[in-house]
C-alpha cells in the first residue's frame, strides 16, 4: 500500500510560521507556530515525515524564497502560491494565521491553488540588479523635479531654446545665485542629489552589463533576440527576459499577455458581455517596459543602426518576427489613431499584441540554445 502524501499550508511572516496539515480525505489540522528560522523547519520536517510524502506551500511575500529554497535542498516538494489567487469565501469575517495555513494546506490538496514562478539565485540576482536601477531611475526623476520646481518658485527660468539638463541647462544651473545664503544651501543640496542618482544609475547600468556576461547561456540568447524587436534596447529585453523568468512555462502568447496584466477585464452572464479597463493584475515591472516600447511603433516600419548591427547575429526566424511585428503593429496603431481612440488605449492595444511577438522570440531563442547545448 502506498504512503500517504500529506500537504502542508504555511502561513510565512517574518519571525514565525504558522502550520497546518492535511492528510486524505480528512480535515486539516493546525501544528501550531514555529520560528521562521531555518533549525526550526529542519525539527518540524523531522515530525512530519519522509520528505518524499510531503507537499509543502506558502504565499508569495516579502520573505522571498529562502523557504523553498531550503525544503528543495530538504527534497521536499514545495510550491510558492499567488496570494491574489487564493480562493476566500465572501462570508468569512475572521482571519488569523491558524486559519490561514488551514486553508492553504485544504486549498493546496485540492488544487485550487497557482503557483508562481521561482526563479534559481542568479536570476533573482539579475533580476533584483535591474529592479534597483528602476528605482535609481525614479528617484533621479524625483530629485530632479525638486530642483526644477525649487527654482520656478523663485522665479528662475532657463535661458531661450535650452532643453531640460541639457549641458546648457547645467551650465546655467550652477551660475543660480539667490540672496539668502540659506537658499544657495538648498540650491547646492539639490544640484548634489540629482547628480547622485545620475551616478548610482551609471554603477548600476554598468553592474547590469557585467551581470550579462556572465548570465546562463539561455538568458543571454534571449536578452540579444529580443533587442532585435523596435523600441527593445539591452535594457528594455534585460527588464523583460528576468521578469517573465523562461518564456516556456507560457504554452500561448495570450497566457503571457494575462500575465503582464494588459488584457480588458471582463463580466459576462448570460446574453450580457461587457469589457472594461485592463486588468493589471499582472507584472507591473514587464507593464511598464511594454508601454513605453510600444510607443515606437507609431513611426513607420524601419531598422534602426542597433537592429542593423544584429542582422548578422540573429537567426532569420527571429529578424523575420521582428519585422512581421513592425508591419502589423504599426498598421494597428495607424488604425486605431484614425478611429480617434485616446492614445493611451491606443497604446495599450499595441502593447498587448507586440506581448504577442516577445513571446515567439523568446520561446525561439530559448527552444535554439537547448538544441545547441544538446547537440553540444
Amino acid at each position: 500500500m502506498g504512503k500517504t502524501t500529506r500537504y502542508v499550508g504555511m502561513d510565512v511572516h517574518a519571525a514565525t510560521i504558522a502550520v497546518a496539515v492535511v492528510e486524505g480525505r480528512g480535515v486539516p489540522r493546525s501544528l501550531g507556530v514555529i520560528e521562521n528560522r531555518p533549525e526550526a523547519v529542519r525539527r518540524l520536517l523531522g515530525k512530519l515525515g519522509e520528505p518524499s510524502t510531503l507537499r509543502v506551500c506558502y504565499e508569495a511575500g516579502p520573505t522571498g524564497y529562502v523557504l523553498y529554497w531550503q525544503l528543495t535542498r530538504l527534497g521536499v516538494h514545495c510550491e510558492v502560491v499567488a496570494p491574489s489567487l487564493v480562493p476566500t469565501k465572501p462570508g468569512e469575517r475572521i482571519k488569523t494565521d491558524r486559519r490561514d495555513a488551514e486553508k492553504l494546506a485544504r486549498s493546496y490538496r485540492s488544487g485550487d491553488l497557482t503557483p508562481v514562478f521561482v526563479p534559481d539565485a542568479e536570476h533573482e540576482a539579475l533580476r533584483d540588479l535591474v529592479r534597483a536601477r528602476e528605482a535609481a531611475k525614479k528617484d533621479e526623476l524625483r530629485a530632479r523635479h525638486r530642483l526644477s520646481k525649487y527654482l520656478l518658485r523663485y522665479g528662475q527660468y532657463a535661458p531661450a531654446g535650452s532643453r531640460a539638463w541639457t549641458l546648457t541647462y547645467w551650465r546655467w544651473v550652477r551660475t543660480v545665485r539667490f540672496e539668502h545664503a540659506a537658499q544657495n544651501a538648498t540650491l547646492l543640496d539639490y544640484i548634489a542629489e540629482v547628480e547622485h542618482q545620475g551616478q548610482r544609475i551609471e554603477r548600476l547600468e554598468q553592474s547590469i552589463d557585467e551581470a550579462i556576461e556572465k548570465a546562463p547561456a539561455t538568458m543571454k540568447a534571449v536578452i540579444e533576440a529580443l533587442q532585435s524587436l523596435r523600441g527593445v534596447a539591452k535594457l528594455t529585453a534585460v527588464t523583460l527576459a528576468v521578469e517573465v523568468g523562461t518564456f516556456r512555462r507560457f504554452e500561448r502568447a495570450t497566457q503571457l499577455m494575462s500575465y503582464t496584466g494588459m488584457v480588458p477585464s471582463e463580466h459576462t452572464s448570460g446574453n450580457r458581455r461587457q469589457q472594461g479597463a485592463i486588468t493589471k493584475t499582472g507584472n507591473n515591472h514587464l507593464r511598464r517596459v511594454l508601454i513605453e516600447a510600444a510607443w515606437h511603433y507609431r513611426h513607420r516600419p524601419g531598422l534602426s543602426n542597433r537592429q542593423r548591427a544584429l542582422q548578422k547575429q540573429l537567426e532569420p526566424r527571429v529578424l523575420e518576427v521582428a519585422w512581421n511585428a513592425q508591419l502589423r503593429l504599426h498598421r494597428r496603431y495607424a488604425r486605431l489613431h484614425a478611429r480617434s481612440k485616446p492614445a493611451g488605449k491606443v497604446i495599450t492595444a499595441v502593447a498587448r499584441e507586440l506581448v504577442g511577438f516577445i513571446w515567439a522570440i523568446g520561446r525561439a531563442a530559448e527552444t535554439s540554445t537547448a538544441t545547441r547545448t544538446k547537440a553540444a
